[in-house]
């Protein structure tokens, strides 16, 4: 009785089992029915193209002027006039400020004056001069007189000392007089010095521009007193071509220069704050003299082209140039890379339509596409669009990837 219920038992649990796995295999079969009735999800993909690329390198640049010029009094007096407007080209020789020139102008009268009065002197001593020298030419007339007849005792020696003395005394007037005029002509040139100086202040007076450039904003107002201690007033600045300064490290600094004229044929390419790049290359035009001993960086500097004078001193922006070139690079779309917790992958599609993630290392990019040191092999396929619908081991249906789509 015991063995017969027991046989009941193992064959009803026999009988269900058969029936799950029944089950089990038709809803397989419903599954994959209903799978084998949906399309292929559709992805577009890229080709690994493989091709030789320039390395770019991109430092933080500040744009000056190429030449900077700064306007500052050197007279001390009060601004009368501003002769030109904030921020607008001026040229070289253009009047940017007046200083009240009467004071100076009375200075030039007065050296003037005391010019014309040294002059005066110079005749006067010339003059008296010219009487010393004929009053010694009669003293000497007389000594030559009355040497032989003081011999022929036809005169006295005392008349013939006489003479003597007044020769010598005519002598020493021609010395005091020839003296004169040289003061008087030191004089000339004192005063001559003196009406220099005061034209000098008085050219002074007018600030002009040393350069064709930019003239920026008037640091003083009119009516202000302005002096050699006063400052700037304005600076004008050259800026077509503008300057372009970057600094780099020692190391790269010394990769830059192996070779010949590395440096020297290196194009730029500068990005604007904005993002935008500016029209024009640049060239290298020089680095500084040493390199900075706290940082271990030396300062390049660029010229940039800048008609219409859009760029200006003070902006910032990120100098770039293709400084080598990396042969046979991987190259995908950036748009086929995802980035997890510091890692990269991308969605491969094989020879049979079947999609698999794989784990890359990237490396620079160039435009729109990354660069991959790792991972990938040219030729293969990887989804470039559509790959958040796409899992391990499905079937999909590729289609070539179009950028801007």
């Amino acid at each position: 009785m015991n063995v017969s219920f027991k046989q009941k038992l193992a064959a009803a649990a026999l009988a269900a089992g058969i029936l799950a796995s029944m089950l089990t295999l038709a809803g397989c079969s419903r599954n994959a029915s209903a799978n084998a009735g949906q399309p292929p999800t559709v992805v577009q993909v890229a080709t690994v193209e493989q091709r030789d690329v320039p390395i770019d390198r991109e430092w933080i640049g500040t744009l000056d002027g190429k030449v900077n010029a700064a306007i500052k009094a050197e007279v001390s007096g009060y601004l009368m006039l501003q002769n030109y407007t904030e921020g607008s080209f001026v040229r070289k020789g253009q009047l940017l400020f007046e200083i009240d020139p009467r004071p100076f102008q009375a200075a030039l009268d007065q050296a003037q004056g005391q010019l014309a009065q040294a002059k005066a002197q110079v005749t006067q001593a010339q003059a008296k001069l010219a009487q010393s020298v004929a009053n010694q030419g009669r003293t000497q007339l007389d000594v030559d007189r009355y040497t032989p007849l003081a011999k022929q005792q036809a005169i006295t020696q005392q008349d013939l000392d006489n003479a003597v003395q007044n020769n010598i005394a005519a002598q020493a007037q021609i010395e005091a007089s020839k003296a004169d005029v040289e003061t008087a002509r030191a004089q000339i040139q004192a005063a001559t010095a003196a009406v220099d100086a005061a034209k000098v202040n008085i050219g002074f007076t007018h600030l002009i521009s040393p350069i064709d450039g930019i003239a920026g904003q008037a640091l003083v107002q009119v009516g202000n007193l302005v002096g050699p201690t006063t400052g700037t007033i304005t600076t004008v600045s050259t800026v077509d071509p503008i300057k372009a300064n970057f600094t780099v490290g020692e190391q790269e600094y010394l990769s830059l220069t192996r070779g010949a004229g590395n440096l020297a044929k290196m194009r730029l390419e500068l990005v604007l704050a904005d993002g935008s790049v500016y029209p024009t290359k640049g060239t290298f035009s020089f680095a500084d003299r040493q390199v900075d001993q706290n940082t271990g960086a030396i300062q390049l500097t660029g010229l940039f082209p800048n008609p219409g004078n859009r760029l200006r001193p003070g902006q910032y922006g990120r100098v770039r140039a293709a400084t080598g070139t990396t042969a046979g690079a991987l190259l995908i779309p950036q748009r086929a890379v995802s980035e997890l917790q510091g890692s990269y992958q991308v969605v491969v599609v094989n020879n049979t339509d079947t999609v698999d993630v794989r784990k890359v290392k990237v490396g620079g990019q160039i435009g729109t596409m990354w660069i991959v040191t790792e991972g990938l092999q040219a030729g293969e396929r990887v989804v470039a669009e559509g790959a958040q619908k796409v899992r391990p081991g499905m079937k999909v249906s590729p289609k070539p990837f179009v950028e801007g789509n």
